[in-house]
């Protein structure tokens, strides 16, 4: 018994005179190991106490733990005082000057024509339309047949269509979207619906296969063409200018009745004619018309009662009359060195 406490008390001796010299984490650790691991001096020195009698274990045993537990709370003072040492090095050595600048990054900036959508849409919330969105994958029958275009229709042939099977095909720049809101909604009904549309066109300096149109809609009680006209003046003024004037020209298209081109004053020349509008003075802008009534029936809205009328804005042309873009491609290469102008 006597042996096992001088024992004791020597690797507690020992403990803390190799204590007093640890620098860092890794030479605790090491201490650690050494005197209170399971393989340590401690531990080696309790497993002899197997040959003690039944009286003097409990003593043994008592005088034991408290010298585990004071070195143990020794050791982690020691640990303490060195992360704190050590935390207060870091801080020295990694200290950053808050003063100098900062290095920025980068910044982006929105697409030209994401920008034209944007003033478009803001302009037609302005007076009280909604958002509205649709799929660019669609069916037939929203895309053709419940606007009066229905198979074996001459007009679905001028369509350029990208067909994925007999019934669905990409987006086409009709009205599918104002469709599928007129089925879902009763009057009034005041939406605009920006998106990507498709058509198989050889892509030149005017003309891509995948572009972006913003249909309008408006159905209610006494909507008439005087509305429309109204609509699409202040549209342009607060797009173009407040000089800009517009001119409606009869056309035809299956769902609206009647239909008009509309052409906007050149925001070249102002309508003197120049390069930009071929001399003509005018530069047509988008499609419109007055519903058609088969539409509205279509549609589950009684002719009747409700008038309405629509238009489709193509954004491309739009946005290079708003900035002067001469080559559509331009829009579509990612070119940073045109991109970066915009932001």
């Amino acid at each position: 018994m006597i042996q096992i406490k001088e024992s004791l008390l020597q690797i507690k001796d020992a403990f803390e005179g190799q204590l007093n010299n640890v620098k860092t984490s890794s030479e605790a650790e090491a201490i650690r190991v050494r005197f209170l691991g399971k393989k340590g001096e401690l531990t080696a020195v309790l497993r002899g106490m197997g040959t003690l009698s039944t009286e003097e274990r409990p003593v043994v045993g008592q005088i034991a733990n408290d010298v585990r537990s004071d070195m143990e709370s020794k050791l982690q003072g020691v640990i303490h005082r060195i992360e704190a040492e050590e935390n207060d090095r870091t801080l020295v050595e990694q200290k950053i000057d808050i003063t100098l600048p900062g290095n920025a990054p980068p910044m982006g900036g929105r697409h030209p024509l994401y920008k034209v959508i944007d003033e478009i849409c803001d302009i037609f919330m302005n007076l009280g339309y909604s958002i509205a969105e649709g799929p660019e994958i669609e069916f037939d029958s929203y895309a053709f047949e419940r606007l009066r275009l229905p198979e074996g229709h001459p007009a679905r042939d001028e369509q350029d269509t990208f067909y994925i099977t007999d019934k669905i095909l990409l987006r086409p720049q009709t009205s599918p979207v104002q469709v599928r809101v007129m089925e879902k909604t009763q009057p009034p009904i005041k939406i605009v619906c920006p998106g990507k549309v498709y058509r198989s066109d050889a892509l030149d300096s005017t003309h891509s296969p995948i572009f972006h149109q913003i249909e309008g809609l408006f159905v209610d009680q006494h909507v008439t063409m005087g509305d429309l006209i109204g609509s699409l003046r202040l549209f342009a003024r607060k797009l173009f200018g407040e000089d800009t004037k517009i001119r409606l020209r009869p056309h035809h298209f299956p769902f609206t009745e009647p239909s008009c081109e509309v052409d906007i004053s050149c925001w070249g020349c102002g309508g003197t004619g120049c390069r930009i509008c071929k001399n003509e003075g005018w530069i047509e802008v988008l499609g419109a018309g007055m519903v058609h009534p088969e539409v509205l029936k279509m549609s589950g809205i009684d002719p009747e009662i409700y008038s309405g009328f629509a238009f489709g804005i193509g954004v491309e042309r739009t946005a290079m009359g708003r900035y002067g873009i001469e080559d559509i491609r331009l829009l579509f290469e990612n070119d940073l060195r045109f991109l970066r102008q915009f932001r």
